[in-house]
């Protein structure tokens, strides 16, 4: 649930009433937050200083914007480069993004979209941001080209930079009934962001309306779902992952507030 359309201090003051420490920012073209093609100097200084005054830090700039929508990869390729600037001015380390939504025509054929289209989209951007010293993290949202563990090791044959890599969502491979675990060990040296979002599986639905039906699974705040969060992060933890768990808010039964502060309750007993 991104706050995008509150002012930026008042999001800052409910995550400190949260108990969160650390924030991504959702910062594509247009944002009232951060936007990457107008985000100066100035900018960063007094961004500094709001966040200062709360003891808050940003973990990481996002732009989720689509980069495989008609005549919109250039244009993505552009605000991302910007995104690298910012980043590098409010020294944030990580760029969150996704691979992209295919089109209709396409979404059978995504292995193909990740061996030759994605790496055309984020070359550019990955050359840019390495020069710069930051890192490209890839969210795994089931609607794009990241789908199964099948094509994260895909993706990382066809991108093997090594500053390039994952936003990790394990939500996303409940409902598919893949294994959240195993990408921990797998691609340990390539996550760098977490999304902390859980995911409630109605079995006797499921098994009433099938897979394909509608309404058997949603995503909700982590310890209302089917994750193990607990053996999740000791698998994290006892790979070196030092980053956030990021509470991404999409629960419908708890409002912005009331969520996070629930979410972040529950994680902390395990930080």
């Amino acid at each position: 649930m991104p706050l995008t359309k509150e002012p930026f201090d008042q999001v800052l003051d409910m995550a400190k009433r949260c108990g969160i420490a650390a924030l991504e920012v959702v910062s594509h073209p247009g944002s009232k937050h951060i936007d990457p093609m107008t985000f100066g100097p100035a900018d960063a200084e007094n961004i500094k200083k709001m966040l200062a005054e709360r003891g808050l830090e940003i973990s990481s700039l996002s732009n989720y914007t689509n980069p495989m929508a008609p005549g919109k990869t250039e244009e993505f390729q552009n605000a991302m480069k910007k995104l690298v600037d910012a980043a590098v001015l409010l020294g944030v380390p990580t760029l969150c993004a996704m691979t992209g939504v295919p089109q209709e025509k396409d979404k059978a054929n995504k292995i193909g979209l990740l061996k030759k289209v994605v790496p055309k989209i984020f070359r550019p951007i990955l050359d840019y941001a390495k020069d710069k010293g930051i890192k490209i993290a890839i969210e795994n949202w089931f609607a794009t080209c990241l789908q199964g563990l099948d094509t994260f090791d895909c993706l990382f044959e066809a991108i093997p930079d090594e500053h390039f890599g994952l936003n990790y969502d394990p939500s996303h491979l409940v409902h598919q009934q893949c294994d959240y675990l195993v990408p921990v060990a797998k691609f340990s040296k390539r996550i760098f962001h977490t999304h902390a979002k859980d995911c409630l599986v109605d079995v006797q639905k499921r098994s009433y309306v099938g897979v394909l039906g509608n309404g058997w699974w949603r995503y909700v705040i982590p310890g209302y779902g089917d994750i193990k969060w607990a053996e999740y992060i000791s698998l994290l933890r006892d790979v070196g992952y030092k980053g956030v768990l990021s509470i991404e808010h999409e629960d419908r039964t708890f409002a912005p507030e009331d969520g996070f502060r629930h979410g972040a309750h529950y994680l902390n007993q395990f930080c």
